[in-house]
């Protein structure tokens, strides 16, 4: 017991402060992707041709500069396939880790800016600001994306210091964490989890599959995330830093101010 209480003492304070006052990511560390559309050579599909999930997104001819090249982050896969394809230099990965947003829109990348989330409104704020209640659901995940969340309830990111906690069963919660592209086995099982959550309920989108399909987009087994279920929150990633899922949740909570 000594042993442990001295090894204890060494460690010492592993808990990250948040916002980071510098930043704990790793060089190998790919965040928001930056697009340089002045680049872009007329006629090139380099990029686009080498994505696997088509989330490269070229304007037609006569495009303006701004309409040139995008980049859907809900599909993005964050592998360096367009990077290494672009004869240019016109994609690059920043060590940004600030991706979520509320609209799916706001997920389409142009340049080097990106509407982050919002704030819940008011109402919602005055009942869940102060403590969040999730129940996760992983809807056919590889478990990748499930691994970053658990990671949140580490003593490293201590979850709970912000109010954010995950509940057993979606009765209990005050809204739903969906990971995984959706697979026909588990639509019934997200259907009836989020039936269950008492209104006003909140759902959380985690990840490339839960937002497109991500790698599985198409498959008939799959009904390329989530789908008839109204999202608040989207965390675009394959998977996301928990960083990332974190930012978001604050986000949404109005913990952290909604500047890119």
């Amino acid at each position: 017991m000594l042993r442990i209480l001295v090894e204890r003492l060494r460690q010492g304070r592993r808990t990250l402060a948040f916002p980071p006052t510098s930043s704990p990511l790793p060089e190998r560390f790919r965040g928001r992707p930056v697009l340089e559309a002045a680049k872009c050579v007329d006629g090139c599909r380099a990029c686009a041709d080498a994505c696997p999930t088509q989330a490269i997104i070229l304007g037609g001819v006569g495009a303006g500069l701004d309409e040139r090249l995008a980049l859907d982050l809900g599909r993005c896969l964050f592998c360096t396939d367009c990077v290494d394809a672009c004869p240019t230099g016109a994609i690059a990965y920043s060590a940004e880790y600030r991706v979520a947003a509320s609209q799916r829109d706001d997920l389409v990348l142009r340049g080097t800016s990106q509407k982050l989330a919002q704030a819940m409104h008011t109402r919602l704020r005055r009942v869940l600001g102060r403590s969040l209640r999730l129940r996760q659901v992983s809807a056919g995940g590889c478990n990748a994306c499930e691994s970053e969340v658990n990671v949140l309830n580490t003593v490293v990111f201590d979850l709970g210091r912000f109010g954010i906690e995950f509940v057993a069963s979606p009765r209990h919660a005050d809204g739903l964490l969906i990971t995984g592209p959706v697979t026909e086995n588990m639509r019934l099982a997200l259907e009836k989890a989020y039936d269950a959550v008492p209104e006003p309920r909140l759902v959380i989108a985690v990840g490339a599959c839960a937002i497109s399909g991500g790698p599985y987009a198409g498959h008939p087994e799959v009904h390329d995330g989530v789908a008839g279920i109204p999202v608040d929150l989207y965390v675009p990633g394959c998977p996301p830093h928990p960083l990332s899922i974190l930012d978001g949740l604050l986000r949404l909570l109005g913990k952290i101010e909604a500047t890119a």
